[in-house]
């Protein structure tokens, strides 16, 4: 067993790719010292299946919402579900993971539509956010200005980042945290070292998005919480530090984001 504590800040294990083997994964995260990990939410219909792997596995931890690719799917009644489902499990740390996504999907408005309540409920439920941005921060920091401004912008993270050092300043303005992924080991990453090695101490986390974005050296491979170890390694070599560091770091700061243990 590891000595070191990581917390794996975003993954999903209730696909398919799964569900054969979860035990022998579960295993394998505790192996590497893994005591937490935040389950992220993308489609309302996942909600059952979620609370049920965190009844089954101290360590899971999960939000509520709905992802910018499945924005058309959003209804009127959502934000009330949404609401209900986080007010009745303990084991909801989150909103989201909601946001916006221009690299595949151009139904911008649609897109906005969702994301406007879900922003609102968490701010209203004191629950942070997990934001998903691809291809849009400018719109994304806009959003949150605008909210912002109003005294109703909720805390949270950009999940898996992948932005550039002047974007990442103007969202850690804001007070969120920098989430990152397996994304962070691949070699011509340039832009997300540099937002590793500047990111403040105390606004970063650490992620697999599993199984997507498998670290170097798995790449190929399906993504898995145990591999957040070397997302870890891979931060502490760029900012000239010690595993330990990283992981001492990175999880008081899921801690501070997610209140895991005012929770239960």
């Amino acid at each position: 067993m590891s000595d070191i504590e990581l917390i794996d800040s975003h993954c999903h294990l209730i696909f398919e790719n799964f569900e054969k083997d979860i035990e022998d994964v579960v295993l394998r995260l505790r192996s590497k010292g893994v005591k937490k990990l935040v389950h992220a939410c993308c489609d309302l219909q996942e909600i059952p299946k979620l609370k049920k792997i965190s009844q089954k596995f101290n360590e899971i931890y999960y939000s509520v919402g709905l992802h910018p690719l499945e924005a058309k799917k959003w209804e009127e009644s959502s934000k009330s579900l949404l609401r209900k489902s986080a007010q009745e499990d303990k084991r909801v740390v989150a909103i989201g993971e909601l946001g916006l996504d221009f690299f595949k999907n151009e139904n911008k408005n649609q897109q906005i539509e969702a994301l406007i309540p879900q922003m609102e409920l968490a701010y209203e439920l004191k629950l942070p956010v997990i934001i998903h941005c691809r291809d849009a921060a400018n719109e994304m920091i806009e959003i949150c200005n605008d909210l912002f401004r109003q005294g109703k912008c909720p805390n949270g993270v950009l999940h898996c980042w992948t932005g550039n050092s002047n974007e990442m300043k103007q969202f850690l303005d804001l007070g969120f945290y920098i989430s990152f992924s397996g994304i962070l080991t691949f070699p011509k990453a340039y832009e997300i070292h540099e937002c590793a090695k500047i990111v403040p101490n105390d606004k970063y986390l650490i992620e697999t998005d599993s199984p997507f974005l498998a670290p170097v050296p798995h790449r190929g491979k399906r993504n898995e919480p145990a591999f957040v170890e070397n997302v870890a390694n891979f931060m502490a070599d760029l900012r000239s530090t010690e595993l330990i560091t990283i992981a001492k770091e990175s999880s008081k700061n899921a801690k501070d984001l997610f209140k895991f243990d005012l929770l239960i």
